[in-house]
């Protein structure tokens, strides 16, 4: 029983430890200043859920599903209280939570289905910029998604140090 324990103490610290590295990288300056990235709480939240596919599909290649849980719970849970930081009331709060579900599953459901760099700026455009044409800033950031998943894809994120790779 107490392994058990031990081990849900561990995922649940290395969930937390990855959440702070994947907000960091989503919070970046870059995204908003030089890509246009609406700098509201819908473009945060796009970039938060655009990391977090990443971060998720790495997690899952490397067979640590029960991690990518762990930092799923960890997402969600941090939404629950910037909604409620927001003052969001007890009353709404079921129904912001599925918008919010619905949204970060639609989008991760999204990205996983691009095939290449130009599906994945279809993507991106459609979600970051809300249906907008794919143009020079949803390209550039598809570019940059592909260089950010071969940098995790070269890292253990067991060990709790993600690298997204540089920002240009």
């Amino acid at each position: 029983m107490l392994n058990l324990l031990r081990k849900s103490a561990a995922r649940k610290d290395l969930a937390r430890t990855l959440e702070q590295q994947l907000v960091a990288r989503a919070r970046q300056p870059h995204f908003f200043a030089m890509l246009g990235v609406p700098d509201t709480v819908d473009g945060r939240f796009d970039m938060m859920a655009l990391h977090s596919w990443l971060v998720l599909s790495r997690l899952k290649s490397a067979g640590l599903d029960d991690a990518a849980q762990a930092l799923t719970d960890t997402l969600f849970t941090s939404f629950d209280e910037a909604l409620r930081e927001q003052g969001v009331s007890d009353m709404g709060m079921g129904r912001r939570m599925k918008a919010i579900a619905d949204a970060f599953y639609g989008r991760l459901k999204a990205y996983g289905a691009a095939k290449d760099e130009n599906e994945l700026a279809q993507a991106l455009a459609h979600n970051v910029w809300r249906g907008a044409q794919v143009d020079g800033n949803a390209k550039a950031l598809a570019a940059i998604v592909i260089n950010s998943r071969a940098s995790l894809a070269a890292c253990d994120p067991s060990t709790g140090v993600l690298d997204f790779g540089p920002l240009p």
